[in-house]
């Protein structure tokens, strides 16, 4: 017996060491700074404004202020609020936050509760949007590791909750993780794969991080800063302060820029839960809060799936931040497509045409891109197609439009580089066509609305070719439409199936509707103009 508990202990001692030594300065997941740091500076130097204004770049973010922004200016319900409260409030407030981590109250965190609250309060009211969809994924990992909830208030540190937040030193991620800890703690990292960008892996590796460290320190705040300046650093002010393990007894021996590290965690826990005190309030982020996830087995590109489901490609990068040139390599590994939830029926009910789209055209050698900072293909004109130019009238969409040149939407958006459907007037559409019919289609640009429609088999009457005159977007009803009264279970993307030539945008628009309006049995859908 004795011999075997030798042994567990000497495994034990061996673990311990090889764990320190890799997470020495520069191996942790945390970034090692420039000591010449002062405490007011330190949070510039934690990469926090940084990662706050890549974060306010994503897609959805810019949709949702632009969409919004007076929030960002203050339309608050009581502007007699103070911005700043006196220091018995600021700990009343902390010690009521259900924590098993110690949220400690003294002037490094005042100061950074002042940068959150009020010089950076504009991304703070963003980051709280964004919680709204980030933070229910980040706590059930955290229970399931059997870690305390309130680490997720990292993540506000680490990256402003930005999935494609990097660093000047390279450490990537809503976790940051450097690359050889990345690698260490099992995320692939690759020429088309980056899952320190997967929020759900990242996450999870972070939350294995933080297991380790614990049972080196057994203390939670000595954790949060071994995240930042590794392990080593830690280790070294322990002994410079002859032993002692509590944060505060060692503050003065740590790296600078660590110095604030948790001070800023603490201050982030007290803003996310008391934001409404200080005046602010969550910018709604126009990201689907439900989504599905779907494995691949094969590659598929981003553009397959949005090109054949009519899903913005912007969308499912946001979804998807970790494949890097919006390839999924799934014939190497099985990987998961993340959509939103009403897309993942679709995909299922459509696979095999989704991955046959275009296959050739995006996985094909000759038109792969070698800049990495480029998309991953170029357009290519189809071999044995003359060229013609359709120039874009009021009232036309890419439905009508492909249904006269007799050609798909997708690739008239492909041809074009369009995203979703939206086209103005005045707009040159290339088109390309059989060289047998171009003299028949060299016509269609000079026909009216009523011409094109009896081109294809289609009679309007004088009304009708008047009404088309204005846009559908803006029409009131003028004019004759088909309708389709809406029955239980359908959605917009299968009504839009049922009529060629007519997408889920364009009934959307007709009916003045957006992606989030709820449709219902019984309502009647304006679909095309006769």
């Amino acid at each position: 017996m004795k011999n075997i508990f030798l042994r567990l202990k000497f495994v034990q001692m061996f673990w311990f060491l090889v764990i320190s030594a890799f997470l020495q300065s520069g191996y942790s997941a945390g970034v090692n700074r420039p000591d010449s740091v002062t405490v007011s500076e330190e949070l510039e130097f934690s990469n926090f404004s940084s990662n706050l204004e890549s974060l306010m770049n994503l897609w959805y973010v810019q949709s949702s202020v632009g969409n919004d922004s007076s929030l960002l200016v203050g339309d608050y319900e009581n502007d007699s609020l103070p911005s700043q409260y006196p220091d018995s409030v600021y700990m009343e407030r902390l010690s009521r936050i259900p924590s098993v981590i110690p949220l400690s109250y003294n002037k490094f965190v005042r100061n950074y509760i002042n940068v959150y609250t009020n010089k950076k309060k504009d991304k703070l009211e963003t980051m709280l949007g964004l919680s709204d969809y980030y933070f229910p994924m980040i706590e059930e990992i955290l229970d399931v590791y059997d870690l305390p909830i309130e680490l997720k208030y990292m993540a506000v540190i680490e990256s402003a909750l930005n999935p494609r937040a990097v660093s000047r030193v390279g450490a990537t991620g809503m976790w940051q993780f450097m690359y050889r800890t990345g690698r260490a703690y099992g995320l692939t990292i690759n020429s088309l794969v980056d899952e320190r960008r997967d929020p759900v892996k990242a996450t999870k590796a972070a939350a294995r991080y933080l297991k380790d460290m614990y049972n080196i320190y057994h203390d939670w705040t000595l954790v949060i800063a071994s995240y930042n300046c590794g392990a080593g650093n830690v280790n070294k002010a322990i002994r410079r302060a002859g032993g002692r393990r509590n944060y505060w007894d060692i503050y003065y021996y740590l790296p600078r820029e660590t110095r604030g590290y948790v001070p800023a965690f603490i201050a982030a826990a007290y803003s996310m839960n008391y934001y409404s005190k200080h005046n602010l309030k969550p910018v709604p982020i126009q990201i689907p809060l439900t989504t599905d996830t779907l494995v691949v087995h094969d590659n598929l590109h981003l553009k397959q799936v949005s090109e054949v489901l009519n899903v913005p490609l912007q969308e499912l990068r946001d979804l998807n931040p970790q494949y890097r040139r919006d390839i999924i390599p799934g014939k190497s590994k099985p990987y998961v497509l993340t959509v939103p939830m009403q897309y993942a029926g679709p995909f299922i009910d459509y696979q095999d045409s989704i991955f046959a789209y275009k296959d050739s055209v995006f996985f094909n050698p000759k038109t792969m891109i070698q800049k990495p900072g480029q998309s991953t293909y170029v357009a290519q004109a189809p071999s044995g197609k003359v060229k013609l130019y359709y120039t874009v009238k009021s009232g036309d969409n890419l439905g009508y439009i492909a249904e006269w040149y007799h050609v798909g939407v997708s690739s008239l958006r492909y041809w074009n580089g369009i995203r979703r459907n939206m086209i103005r007037v005045g707009q040159k559409l290339k088109i390309y066509v059989s060289p047998s019919k171009v003299d028949r289609y060299k016509k269609i640009n000079g026909m009216t609305f009523a011409q094109k429609q009896r081109s294809i088999g289609k009679n309007v009457t004088v009304s009708a070719s008047a009404a088309k005159s204005k846009s559908p977007a803006t029409s009131s009803g003028s004019g004759n439409y088909v309708y389709y009264k809406v029955r239980n279970g359908d959605s917009i993307w299968e009504i839009a199936k049922k009529y060629p030539g007519v997408t889920d945008a364009d009934i959307l628009r007709l009916n003045n509707m957006s992606k989030r309006t709820k449709i219902h049995p019984g309502q009647k859908l304006k679909i095309k103009p006769l």
